[in-house]
């Protein structure tokens, strides 16, 4: 049995606290003030996001972070990226070498353009630097609620790190891989909401599983491109932090990030859209710091280009889709500075020791 915080009130937080909670783990859940602590404790999680659902006695809800975090093994940061930076200065003079820090945050943060773990490593002690990990994958988190198999990705750049926090996280109904590649499992979790606004769009179009799987296939060899000149293994995005979590979330209607490229192709403005939404759509952030560092690295990114339009800029969907799926006809894989081919390129064969003529002679 081992005591592990989690940051954060969100439905993946609290998704992750009943997980740990079933397997006898104590959990301390940490709410940002004293009044939704109250409320937590006394009416349980919110019922149209959790029905039915009430928190085991394995789960103590406190909002004073001294007894979230006193005695844990794990530090566990279930919030929105754009508040991590805000939440790990907090959290930061509580944090010893013998806890595990783990981002469960899919998102890039606005104006630096970092990852996760980056913004963390920041605030804290460089010591703690090895204890950092990141938790991605093809988890919506209503399917694990219902104890639907799933599978999810934890990576740390230290290996022996990473399967500590794969022994900690694995449940009967979760199958927790294991991951080196920080910056792709990071980087591939981030970027797929982009192309999941996309996905939904499609969608809200009507345009059909030929054009939604096209699209599909084309932000991922995007988004791969992106990840590779970030330092990431253009293979972690065939993975599950890549692929396997842009096909759940482009596919599914519990997609935060699918539902607002419907409504958007419905005509609803964005601003409408946000507000009316519970919880955060990192894809539309995302979108800004992708297109960003894609400019930065004179990479040619079409479809993250064609998302910002219509997010940021007011363009019709319908264009886009049209640019997008009537794009120039070329090899799939050729993108400019997209340096894909460099990866798949055959290696020569090495030159003959000896020649035929010496290997007649013989």
């Amino acid at each position: 049995m081992t005591d592990i915080a989690i940051i954060g009130t969100t439905s993946w937080g609290i998704t992750l606290g009943l997980l740990l909670a079933q397997k006898e783990h104590r959990v301390k859940l940490w709410a940002r003030t004293e009044q939704e602590a109250i409320k937590l404790r006394s009416e349980g999680p919110n019922a149209n996001q959790f029905p039915g659902i009430t928190f085991p006695p394995q789960i103590t809800i406190t909002s004073h972070l001294n007894q979230a975090l006193e005695g844990v093994k794990a530090v566990i940061l279930a919030v929105p990226s754009q508040s991590m930076r805000q939440n790990i200065k907090l959290v930061e003079s509580h944090l010893t070498g013998s806890m595990l820090i783990i981002s469960a945050a899919k998102g890039l943060e606005i104006g630096t353009s970092e990852r996760m773990s980056q913004v963390i490593a920041s605030e804290i002690k460089s010591r703690l630097h090895p204890n950092i990990c990141v938790l991605s994958g093809p988890n919506l988190y209503r399917e694990v609620l219902c104890k639907l198999p799933a599978a999810t990705v934890i990576a740390a750049e230290d290996s022996a790190v990473a399967r500590k926090a794969q022994k900690l996280l694995s449940t009967p109904n979760l199958c927790v891989f294991s991951n080196t590649d920080l910056v792709g499992v990071e980087l591939g979790g981030s970027f797929k909401n982009i192309i999941a606004l996309g996905a939904g769009i499609a969608d809200g179009l009507g345009y059909g599983d030929n054009a939604k799987a096209a699209f599909m296939t084309r932000g991922l060899t995007e988004i791969t491109a992106l990840g590779m000149s970030l330092g990431a293994n253009p293979l972690t995005f065939s993975g599950l932090a890549g692929l396997g979590d842009l096909i759940a979330t482009c596919a599914s209607p519990l997609s935060r990030n699918h539902y607002v490229g419907e409504e958007l192709a419905k005509g609803r403005p964005l601003a409408e859209i946000i507000d009316s939404m519970t919880e955060v759509a990192e894809g539309v952030t995302t979108t800004l710091v992708a297109r960003k560092l894609a400019q930065q690295s004179g990479l040619e990114m079409p479809i993250t280009e064609g998302i910002f339009q219509v997010l940021y800029e007011g363009r019709d969907p319908r264009e886009v889709a049209r640019d997008l799926m009537g794009g120039s006809i070329r090899h799939e894989l050729v993108g400019r500075r997209w340096r894909l081919f460099s990866f798949f390129r055959r290696r020569r064969r090495p030159k003959a020791v000896f020649s035929r003529a010496d290997i007649a002679s013989v």
